[in-house]
């Protein structure tokens, strides 16, 4: 790694340009540890905030992380991975909870109104009072929060039940919902998107500033048509791959609406 600027590009992000294509290529392995920042600001002849300006932005790529009392890491790349065509057919053989590696913890059950999007996916108004089920997910070994997210069930199906209790329930929760409606999941649709957290979802998923989120918004519903459950889910945008494995068909078809990337 070479310690000389020669961009007009500011300072910090040349030093994060350096440092981040000296992971990339495997010159700062995973899990090694940074040397000091002072130490990096002199390598580089700068102030001690350039240089926290840089590692900002490593730590906000999930690069690196900080371990408090210790220091700067390379941060592991592995990602969860979200096999989405495949999820209900595991369950459906295992009766486990769709993310059952995690610890899950329900942090509200019970009625509430859906807004905006959750409404629109619901295909009901806004105000509308359904039951939902609010969920914070943690790694079992560290304890680090992984994925936070909520499912919004109509109300005909999950007034009164054991759904409005705040407890993980026995096994996914699409066949509890198939068990109370009498109705069997039959397709669903994702809605992804990028974006900046909420504070509180910035607060809940530990992240640093300026670091992004992934979200879905997921649709299932039964033969009929009618939406049997509505869920999303948000986690940290560099720990997170969607992997769709799907057929390329042979012979035209008509889409419901033309891909635009």
């Amino acid at each position: 790694m070479t310690d000389e600027l020669g961009s007009k590009a500011p300072k910090y992000l040349q030093i994060a340009a350096k440092l981040r294509r000296s992971i990339r290529d495997g010159e700062l392995q995973a899990g090694e540890q940074l040397p000091a920042e002072t130490a990096l600001a002199g390598r580089f002849r700068v102030s001690p905030i350039t240089l926290r300006n840089a590692m900002g932005v490593l730590r906000a790529e999930g690069l690196i992380e900080s371990r408090h009392g210790v220091g700067t890491f390379v941060r592991e790349s592995r990602r969860l991975q979200r096999l989405s065509r495949h999820r209900y057919g595991r369950a459906r053989s295992d009766l486990k909870l769709l993310t059952a590696h995690l610890r899950h913890e329900i942090v509200f059950a019970g009625k509430a109104q859906v807004q905006g999007e959750i409404a629109a996916a619901m295909g009901v108004p806004a105000g509308t009072e359904v039951v939902v089920r609010r969920r914070n997910l943690h790694d079992e070994e560290t304890g680090r929060p992984e994925e936070i997210g909520a499912s919004y069930i109509p109300i005909d199906l999950a007034d009164g039940t054991y759904l409005e209790e705040p407890e993980v329930v026995p096994k996914a929760l699409f066949l509890c919902i198939e068990e109370l409606s009498g109705k069997r999941y039959s397709t669903a649709r994702d809605h992804w998107f990028c974006r900046l957290p909420t504070a509180e979802e910035a607060a809940a998923l530990e992240l640093p500033t300026g670091a992004p989120v992934m979200q879905v918004i997921h649709v299932a519903r039964a033969d009929d048509g009618t939406v049997l459950e509505v869920s999303e889910s948000v986690w940290p945008a560099d720990r997170i791959v969607v992997i769709d494995d799907y057929p390329i068909e042979a012979e035209p078809a008509q889409p419901d609406a033309p891909s635009e990337v």
